[in-house]
């Protein structure tokens, strides 16, 4: 079968925003209006396509980042639309990974919110290339300026407006296009799929003109020919205007804006215009760089059906009907059914039974996936998420993801003896597929663990265990990731000795420890001489300090940010062995640790709490008895933004005493941020009660 659409044609995109802001209604209408769907789903109804899950659809959120593919203007349209709650950001994070341009929305109410500001630097930082859309401009309180504003402030970006609107809140009605300088009017009778394209109202005439000026501006200074039109008073033609704003838009120098309100079916098919003509193909984008799996050699792989395969697995779901789907990216090369591949991460080969084209949860089979594709394959045993897929005689690695520590655990048991033992293989399971979830055992409790970012991470976990797995378990309370670390030096030794029967155990190592600055992790270091330890223990003492780690020595978290300096031992040449070093190793660091002045660190989150006026004081002081600090209070319509850090122990069930302060009427949203001591009387209370 031959490629059906060219790489130049091919866009695959990410749909990201902070909660709320209108992702799914959008991807709705871009399904409806491209053909895919023929009736609009509502997120409100929980008929939305793209949230299939059960829990999405009772919810009203976006769990799941879910796939799908459609077609306009002859140019093939990948899409993902990822979850904006915060617990959710590890969705958003792997499919940035492989996505070559985004879409960032923004509600026209309330601007640039906090998750919206994460998605936007995890864009950064895998330098995906977007356009701004600011949905809701039919709601009360709609501030288009105000939102571009913040998109230059908060996000440090260089927004360009491609659109001003005519009308605001009920009043909207539609658009003017500043490229083509002409207005576009949608038809409420048809849902917005037919619209009117008139002349500039007469009354928007000044503004449009300042816009136009401005956007003539940016656009020169990234085209000559351009620049020579506009400089010779020449009306430049808006193909040669959509080249120079693509070039910087693909060069990551401005955002183009544009607006609309998708629930009332307004500016969509305009933002499809937009996606194909400045969000880049596979071919705009560098070449994909990995190393040699042998000889560790940088290589890179281009866009081309006529390179090697290089395939990076990104996501990984179990399906109810066709068992576990692996979701990839191609980056070079043509996946076909039937193929053997080769998983560089697993060392393993593995055959590509079938290949499917997600449409959400609907699955489409095809025989193959071309470079700068993206599809999923069927039952594959080994893959994880950030495994390289690639053939064995031309073995590149791809970089894999980072996935952030959970800072949130409960304990969980089965109801009954049935449960018991589809349990560990059902939190295995969502272990695979989703890397920001954890799953350990107390090594004093027995207990089983489960860690997530957040509460609502866990409990929609446990819920899909109930419902998808038939799993019936008994859930804790949340409970605090706290960290444990070291705030001075201190030295210790270790000494391993036991005599058997035949031959014995030796081991001997003095360690000094160390603390190092925040977010180092956990070094080891050999600065023994004349051989005191033979170096094939070496390695044993570095794996007994290591494993140490995994249980600090105040309560048994995890210990970060330490420093062990092996300088001095001792060996037997008959009853040394690798073992003895590495029980030695862990009893001289956890004897110096507990002399190096061990710390609790706690998990302290960057809060948004959104309140009319009249509440404000409720608020801060309630912050401030959770021993929150408020970094700032500012206005924002009619509502007042609160900024501010508080420890995550002291949020739970927030949400609750919020309502009640302000009549149901304020808001919230939080996230990690960092990791800090917890104060000496805070510490005392934790440590009295125990772990759990």
């Amino acid at each position: 079968m031959a490629r059906e659409v060219t790489l130049e044609k091919t866009r695959n995109i990410g749909i990201m925003a902070h909660i709320d802001a209108g992702k799914t209604t959008t991807t709705e209408r871009i399904l409806y209006y491209t053909g895919i769907t023929h009736r609009i789903g509502e997120v409100d109804d929980g008929a939305a396509t793209m949230d299939w899950m059960e829990q999405e659809q009772e919810r009203g959120i976006t769990i799941t980042a879910a796939a799908t593919t459609c077609a306009w203007r002859e140019h093939r349209i990948n899409i993902i639309d990822t979850p904006g709650h915060v617990d959710f950001t590890i969705e958003v994070e792997r499919s940035l990974r492989v996505l070559d341009g985004a879409i960032a929305i923004f509600d026209a109410v309330n601007g640039v919110e906090p998750q919206t500001e994460t998605v936007w630097h995890q864009a950064d930082r895998y330098h995906v290339p977007r356009l701004a859309y600011i949905n809701k401009m039919d709601r009360v309180g709609a501030d288009f300026p105000m939102s571009v504003a913040m998109i230059k402030e908060r996000l440090g970006a260089n927004p360009v407006l491609l659109q001003l609107p005519i009308g605001k809140e009920d009043t909207f009605k539609g658009v003017v296009d500043l490229v083509r300088l002409e207005a576009i009017l949608w038809h409420d009778e048809t849902l917005g799929a037919e619209f009117d394209t008139r002349s500039v109202p007469a009354e928007m005439a000044d503004e449009v003109a300042l816009a136009r000026e401005a956007l003539l501006d940016a656009a020169t200074q990234h085209d000559d020919e351009l620049m020579g039109i506009v400089l010779e008073g020449k009306t430049p033609d808006p193909q040669l205007i959509r080249r120079a704003i693509r070039k910087a838009t693909l060069q990551h120098k401005l955002v183009p804006v544009l607006c609309g309100a998708s629930f009332r079916n307004k500016g969509v098919q305009p933002l499809l215009d937009a996606v194909v003509d400045y969000l880049p193909s596979p071919l705009d984008v560098p070449a994909i760089e990995g190393k040699h799996a042998h000889t560790g050699k940088p290589e890179l792989r281009h866009a081309s059906d006529k390179e090697p395969l290089a395939a990076l697995a990104f996501k990984i779901q179990s399906d109810p009907y066709v068992g576990q789907l692996t979701y990839i990216r191609v980056y070079s090369g043509v996946l076909k059914a039937g193929d053997t591949v080769w998983n560089v991460h697993k060392k393993k080969k593995e055959r590509i039974s079938r290949l499917v084209r997600m449409h959400a949860n609907k699955r489409e089979e095809v025989k193959e996936i071309y470079a700068g594709n993206i599809a999923a394959i069927v039952g594959m045993k080994f893959a994880t998420t950030g495994d390289t897929l690639t053939v064995e005689s031309h073995p590149v690695l791809l970089e894999s993801m980072d996935f952030p520590d959970p800072v949130i655990e409960i304990a969980i048991e089965p109801k009954t003896k049935a449960d018991e033992d589809k349990l560990a293989v059902t939190l295995q399971k969502l272990a695979v597929e989703d890397p920001s979830f954890q799953v350990g055992v107390d090594a004093e409790t027995g207990q089983t663990l489960i860690k997530g970012m957040g509460e609502l991470h866990l409990e929609v976990l446990v819920e899909r265990m109930r419902r998808e797995f038939k799993v019936d378990a008994n859930v804790g309370k949340p409970m605090v990731a706290y960290r444990e670390t070291i705030g001075a030096m201190a030295e210790a030794e270790g000494k391993f000795i036991r005599q058997t029967g035949g031959r014995g155990h030796y081991g001997h190592v003095v360690l000094k420890v160390e603390p190092l600055p925040t977010g180092a992790g956990i070094e080891f270091k050999d600065a023994t001489k004349n051989g005191v330890i033979p170096k094939e223990f070496i390695g044993d003492v570095e794996a007994g300090f290591r494993e140490a780690t995994m249980r600090g020595v105040l309560i048994g978290y995890q210990m970060v940010d330490v420093r062990a300096t092996l300088t001095d031992g001792s060996h037997h040449d008959v009853d040394s062995s690798d073992m003895a070093f590495k029980i030695a190793a862990s009893m001289a660091y956890k004897d110096a640790c507990m002399k190096a002045q061990p710390v609790l660190l706690e998990p302290v989150m960057a809060a948004e709490i959104v309140t009319p006026d009249q509440f404000v004081g409720d608020v801060v002081g309630d912050l401030n008895r959770r021993r929150g600090k408020v970094r700032q209070v500012t206005a924002r319509g009619v509502t007042q933004v609160i900024d501010a850090f508080v420890p995550l122990g002291e949020m739970f069930g927030y949400m609750t005493d919020l309502r009640s302060q302000s009549q149901g009427r304020a808001s919230y949203t939080m996230q990690f941020d960092h990791y800090e001591p917890v104060p000496a009387p805070v510490m005392d209370k934790i440590l009295s009660r125990g772990r759990y």
